[in-house]
């Protein structure tokens, strides 16, 4: 006897028949009808029969019809003929048939004409597939023969034969197609919070399925097309496991039913639930029994979603969609040019060629013909598509609207298609309306779906407004647009690195988001257009790669000549921010070639003006590097190009001027004459004579401010060409400053006017900043001003620490250097000092040195310290030595001289030398030669009789105090010669050791991290192990659910309860099981309940330190009794070192610390643990310092006046 499988995917058994049993061939419908048929008439008293073709079937029947009712011709001959109407696709003329049929058969019983009226209802079933779902354009809806027209008549017709039999099994299952056609013509609701399906649908749905089930109840469950009814209304609800198992009997039952096909069910079901291999190899199978299957379509779909999986420039996706395209929907096509599914998809096809004139005809048929509302929908969205596509915004809003009805509308409908609306608002210029849309398409969303189209369109609004701020006469604050347009365009960038999104990347977003970082982030903004910069380079084929580079720096710098030099400009523009001149020259280099490239090309691109630009930025990069004859090299160029290039030729003015200063040499200040002369109503032109001016009167003194050359040439500037001029603000309250720094403050009344420069000063920087609130050189200004005048150290200080990012030069340095210096805090002070000693062109700068010696003074003064005295000598020497000929650097000199002879003379004898007291007095000889010099000097720093006074008292006095304990100190060290050298000895044995044990301690420390890091690793592959163990075993404990498919947790019998000869293993147990004896002894007593108490867990294989065991009276007596349990388990937990390293892991990262100076040796345990604490917490990126402004060419403002004397030192400490 042969066995039978279950139908699995489409299939019975392996070639879709059961076992054992030959498969039947297909069935089609209507092979049942025969090709003629013989007609019994009466002649002359006798029947003969004629034969009547039904192959070739007259189109009018007419006459067929009046023999059959002069012959009274029985039911069955009505019916064959209307049938093979039906099979010639004559449906009118098969329901023409039947009506004149059941007319002819009013006086027989209503029997006879029951089968008639029920075909009728068929009839008119089959006609409302075939009809279209809306009217024709300019057709009456009462003429119109639409679907539910049909549906109309089928209903009266079904109504009749209601009335004469109701239980007649075919009317069953026509009921059931009836309320499953109405379903599908069904509008969705628009409410809200409706579900997937609307109630008013899944009450016909129900309706349907009820009358499937009687009628294959009827028929004893052999009725194929009920159960293949049920499973359609099963899967209409949603409800596609049991549709698909209702599909999978069906097939099981009839595995020749071709016509309708239940794989093609089964299929559907399965994609639904997510198995779309298996869906493909149903529809294989179907389309394999009948080549004319609508599989063909279901298939071509399937290789179309394959295609969206993978990159769409790869040659995968052209494959795929090869496929899907030619063998299967152009087939569809060919076999059934009306089926709405297959034009739909080839409507979608000619909309991405942009061959619009098939998609309106295709698009068309597929809203016609089509009993799914998604395919409607489909349909009106690519006629949107084409619309929009075409210009006519106002049909492709109408378009779009009725294919987002389709799908139910407002917070349900069709995504697509409220993105297109959106889009349309974006093309009228209704930036709100779009945004609107926009923002409410995203709010059903949630975290885990995302509508990243939306995204990226909401995030270029948002980022466009920012950039429309930007030139706008009336800034406003766009700082939450900003925010909002970064916070979605990085979302989208996110998804990129997610190979489940398969979203390709792409430069428009980047550079918008360079755009938004430029300002605020700069390193970002370079980040992007790197990013950028090598998706162009993956761009290009390797055919075009230069033959025999094989370095990837060497080839990447030879393919950028195939980049836009544009993108080139930029990213080198970024580099010359970051003050990387050399990769900034790089890529302006690079941009150029690219220039010439387009130009051979003969690409239709102005290579004039950003040749013109790169080659000005390129030699702004050699002016950087210090390449000066280069960049001159280039200016000249530009210039003989475009003569009227001002910018080239301000250049090339102030490097002449910036080699040739001096009046003797004419050339630099021709230069800018000339070019003032030329270009007198250019701002930058005349900031640069500005600067000029500045520097050529920056000796002169002024008793009248407003007689200042430049200070007349700002004030020209402001009233006749630019009330806003930001130069020119900054420079007149630059002015003001310094007049305010030389005024007199004896009287009160000269404080009064001194604070008045000031004053003024404050508000020139104030207009500057209400004009450019980000401008740093205007800030600067303000925070010289709060110093000078009010000695506000503490509110200045904030602001020069930041714009130092943006300064940077090496004068917001020294003024944050003096402020600290002020607020006494010398080692930021000299920290900030160096920093700006360490700026280019600052090395030897004399006035740096001054001022690092006088804190160094200060320094040492304030903790009494010696060699911060000779660290100051040694800086004022420095800054001597670059300008002997000025006499106060001299005069500092002899001033820390002398107060380092002050200090050491209090200082105790055992804390000198008398080496050092030497040297104090030869330093001591050296000042007072140089203080009887500067006295003699012309113009001395300090009033002559103040300086000789000074030199007498270090002559009389300070020489003989100094003399004094240098005879002290010698014969303290005759006198503990032997002790000094002891000391000495002791001490030098002392730093030995010292050093030796520093450098052992650094040794142990790089052996301790080296063996932390080795545990580490050990640690990380056992986790590794372990975790793979772990998930075998729990796929080991994974089983298939029968009903659902999916993998779920096998279920574990349960364990088998303790028998009363089995004994428990330790004395633990032993003892609760005897206390548990001798309490069942006494009824009275009640069973106590359980606790749980944690103990430790010596297994190695898990993480945590701690388990959860249980314990039965956990009474005081217990305690006594488990106290040799206890101690067993505590040495059991002790020796095992990795439940201490899991316990330890769980400390948080940040105790993760190295403590390098920590003296206390560590217990061996300690360490050990230590070694294997790992920190399971990702460690966060590195900090981006913020800098608003770019670059300024020049200083904008002077440095606050460094007070490079040292004679005002205060002398408090000296008695202290």
């Amino acid at each position: 006897m042969a066995t039978t499988t279950p139908t699995r995917n489409g299939h019975a058994g392996a070639n879709g028949a059961t076992h054992g049993v030959a498969p039947q061939p297909a069935r089609k419908r209507f092979d049942d009808i025969p090709g003629t048929i013989e007609v019994p008439v009466q002649e002359d008293d006798e029947f003969i029969n004629v034969e009547i073709d039904l192959n070739n079937l007259v189109d009018d029947p007419t006459e067929l019809c009046d023999m059959f009712e002069n012959e009274h011709t029985a039911r069955l001959y009505w019916m064959t003929v209307a049938l093979a109407y039906a099979k010639q696709n004559k449906t009118d003329r098969a329901i023409e048939v039947l009506n004149r049929g059941s007319n002819a058969m009013q006086d027989t019983t209503p029997l006879e004409k029951l089968s008639l009226i029920s075909c009728v209802c068929w009839m008119y079933l089959r006609k409302s597939r075939e009809a279209p779902r809306v009217a024709p354009d300019g057709a009456l809806l009462s003429d119109a023969k639409t679907k539910d027209h049909y549906l109309q008549l089928a209903t009266a017709s079904l109504n009749e034969a209601s009335r004469i039999n109701p239980a007649f099994p075919p009317l069953l299952l026509a009921r059931g197609v009836l309320q499953l056609l109405k379903a599908s013509l069904q509008a969705p609701s628009k409410a809200a919070a409706g579900g997937a399906i609307d109630q008013a649908k899944a009450d016909l749905l129900k309706s349907a399925l009820k009358s499937f089930e009687q009628a294959s109840k009827v028929s004893q469950g052999k009725n194929m097309l009920a159960a293949m009814g049920k499973a359609r209304a099963l899967y209409g609800l949603g409800n596609y496991k049991d549709a698909l198992t209702t599909y999978q009997d069906s097939l099981f039952k009839a595995p020749h039913l071709s016509d309708p096909d239940p794989r093609i069910g089964i299929g559907c079901c399965l994609w639904q639930l997510g198995y779309k291999e298996d869906a493909k190899q149903a529809w294989v199978r179907s389309l394999e029994l009948n080549p004319e299957s609508k599989a063909l379509i279901l298939l071509g779909l399937y290789y179309l979603d394959a295609s969206s999986k993978v990159p769409i420039h790869s040659p995968e996706f052209i494959k795929l969609y090869k496929k899907a395209m030619t063998e299967f929907t152009q087939k569809s096509f060919k076999h059934d040019k009306s089926q709405p599914l297959t034009c739909a998809t080839f409507a979608g096809y000619f909309l991405s060629s942009k061959n619009l004139s098939h998609v309106d005809s295709l698009a068309n048929k597929a809203i016609q013909y089509t009993d799914v509302n998604a395919i409607a929908s489909d349909g009106w969205y690519l006629l949107a598509k084409k619309e929009h596509y075409s210009g006519n915004a106002e049909i492709a809003t109408d378009y779009y609207r009725r294919a987002d009805e389709a799908r139910g509308g407002l917070e349900r409908g069709y995504l697509p298609a409220k993105f297109g609306v959106a889009q349309l608002s974006v093309v009228n210029k209704d930036f709100g309306e779009a945004k609107l849309r926009l923002e409410k398409m995203m709010q059903p969303a949630g975290k885990h779906e995302r509508i990243y189209e939306a995204m990226i369109l909401l995030g270029t609004l948002y980022a466009e407004e920012v950039f429309m701020n930007q030139f706008a006469a009336t800034k406003e604050d766009k700082s939450a647009e900003m925010r909002k347009a970064i916070d979605y365009l990085e979302q989208v960038r996110t998804a990129w690195r997610d190979p489940k999104k398969n979203l390709s990347p792409d430069p428009s977003i980047l550079l918008n988001l360079a755009r938004l970082y430029e300002s605020s982030q700069p390193e970002k903004a370079l980040q992007c257009l790197l990013q950028v910069e090598q998706l162009e380079l993956d761009q290009i084929p390797s055919s075009e790669h230069p033959d025999g580079i094989e370095d990837a720096n060497e080839l990447r710098t030879a393919l950028r000549k195939n980049l836009p030099p544009q993108l080139l400009n930029n990213i080198g523009c970024f580099y010359s921010q970051a003050e990387k001149h050399d990769r900034a020259t790089e890529l302006f280099q690079a941009a150029l070639g690219s220039c010439m490239r387009i130009g051979e090309k003969g690409e239709d691109i102005d290579t004039d003006g950003l040749v013109t630009t790169i080659s000005f930025n390129l030699g702004r990069s050699y002016e950087y590097q210090g390449l000066t004859d280069k960049a001159v090299e280039v200016y000249e160029q530009l210039i003989a190009r475009h003569d009227d290039y001002t910018d080239a030729q301000a250049r090339l003015a102030f490097i002449k001027l910036r080699k040739n200063p001096s009046k003797d040499n004419k050339e630099g200040p021709d230069a800018v004459a000339k070019l003032y002369q030329a270009n007198s109503a250019d701002l930058e032109v005349r900031a640069l004579y500005g600067w000029y001016l500045g520097r050529v009167h920056s000796r002169r003194k002024l008793t009248n401010i407003n007689e200042d050359p430049e200070m007349r040439h700002y004030k020209h500037t402001l009233q006749n060409y630019d009330k806003h001029d930001r130069y020119a603000l900054i420079g007149m309250g630059n002015l003001l400053l310094m007049a305010a720094r030389e005024m007199r403050r004896e009287s009160d009344q000269d404080k009064q006017k001194r604070s008045a420069s000031y004053t003024r000063a404050v508000e020139f920087f104030d207009k500057a900043l209400q004009l450019d609130p980000k401008n740093a050189f205007a800030a600067q200004g303000v925070a010289i001003a709060l110093i000078e005048d009010k000695k506000d150290y503490h509110n200045a200080l904030p602001v020069f620490l930041k714009i130092r990012e943006t300064i940077k030069d090496a004068n917001v340095y020294i003024n944050i250097g003096h402020t600290y210096s002020e607020l006494r805090q010398f080692s930021k002070a000299i920290e900030n000092y160096e920093i700006a000693l360490s700026k280019e062109g600052k090395s030897n700068d004399a006035n740096i040195l001054a001022c690092l010696g006088r804190t160094w003074l200060n320094r040492g003064r304030h903790d009494r310290n010696l060699e911060a005295f000779k660290t100051s000598l040694n800086y004022a020497n420095k800054a001597l030595q670059i300008s002997p000929e000025q006499s106060h650097f001299k005069f500092n000199v002899a001033f820390v001289q002398i107060q380092l002879v002050q200090h050491i003379m209090v200082v105790p004898e055992t804390q000198r030398s008398l080496v050092q007291l030497e040297e104090a007095m030869e330093g001591l000889e050296a000042a007072i030669v140089a203080l009887d010099e500067i006295a003699q000097h012309p113009q001395p720093p300090y009033p002559k009789v103040d300086l000789e006074s000074r030199a007498n008292m270090a002559r009389n006095t300070q020489r003989k105090q100094l003399g004094r304990s240098i005879e002290s100190q010698k014969e303290y060290e005759e006198k503990n010669k032997e002790k000094i050298a002891a000391v000495l000895e002791k001490r030098q044995a002392d730093a030995k050791r010292r050093e030796e044990e520093r450098q052992q301690a650094v040794n142990q420390e790089k052996e301790r991290q080296e063996k932390l890091r080795k545990d580490r690793e050990e640690m990380m592959a056992k986790e590794r192990e372990r975790d793979k163990a772990m998930k075998k075993e729990e796929d080991a404990e994974l089983t298939t659910d029968e009903e659902t498919g999916e993998k779920v947790k096998r279920k574990r019998k349960p364990k088998p309860s303790r028998t009363e000869d089995q004994q428990p293993k330790n004395r633990s147990q032993r003892k609760k099981k005897a206390r548990r004896e001798e309490d069942q002894e006494s009824d009275d007593e009640s069973q106590p309940k359980k606790k749980r108490r944690l103990a430790k867990k010596d297994n190695k294989q898990y993480k945590s330190a701690e388990i959860v065991v249980d314990s039965s009276d956990d009474n005081g007596d217990d305690d006594d009794d488990d106290a040799l349990d206890r101690a067993e388990r505590a040495m059991e937990n002790r020796s095992s070192p990795l439940s201490d390293a899991d316990a330890g892991s769980k400390v948080d990262a940040t105790e993760d610390r190295m403590d390098v100076d920590h003296t206390t040796p560590r217990d061996e345990d300690e360490e050990q643990t230590t070694t294997r604490i790992t920190s399971k917490r990702a460690r966060r990126g590195r900090v981006l310092d913020d800098s608003d402004e770019e670059d300024e060419d020049e200083d904008g403002s002077p440095v606050k006046a460094a007070d490079t004397s040292m004679a005002d030192a205060a002398p408090d400490d000296e008695d202290e």
